[in-house]
């Protein structure tokens, strides 16, 4: 398995806006991932609140998603975003770091299924939840 994380580690630092948002990989194992967002002034879309846009927020999730996705032991490959369905909960708090947590829950011959969810310092209360699914290669 530490192979295929290392795959899937060097591919999410690799992607271009990952990077751009700051992303960084904080755990990834068995078909489970946390990713880190810092808090950034750019990244804001409410310049009177301060709050970070949801956009961004998307982003985070979606990469979470398929950073479990291909650490699953039944994935064999890479993975791509069939579908995302994500629930915007409440406003980060302006100044905090965003984490993401993704549990890839199921996997098909061809689709796997994911639940993922965004906190910020509070973590008790959600920014956003999310749901969704993703291709699978050579699933067994």
């Amino acid at each position: 398995m530490a192979d295929k994380e290392k795959i899937a580690r060097q591919f999410i630092e690799a992607i271009p806006h990952s990077r751009a948002l700051g992303m960084r990989l904080a755990d990834m194992a068995d078909g489970k991932a946390t990713i880190d967002m810092p808090f950034d002034e750019k990244l804001v879309g409410d310049p009177e609140t301060g709050v970070i846009h949801g956009g961004a927020v998307s982003a985070l999730m979606d990469t979470c998603c398929g950073a479990a996705v291909m650490c699953h032991p039944d994935n064999l490959g890479s993975t791509a975003t069939i579908d995302l369905r994500i629930d915007y909960m409440r406003a980060a708090t302006p100044g905090q770091r965003i984490r993401a947590h993704a549990e890839c829950y199921h996997v098909t011959r061809s689709v796997a299924f994911v639940r993922a969810t965004a906190t910020d310092e509070d973590a008790e209360n959600p920014v956003a939840a999310a749901t969704g699914a993703f291709t699978v290669e050579g699933a067994k």
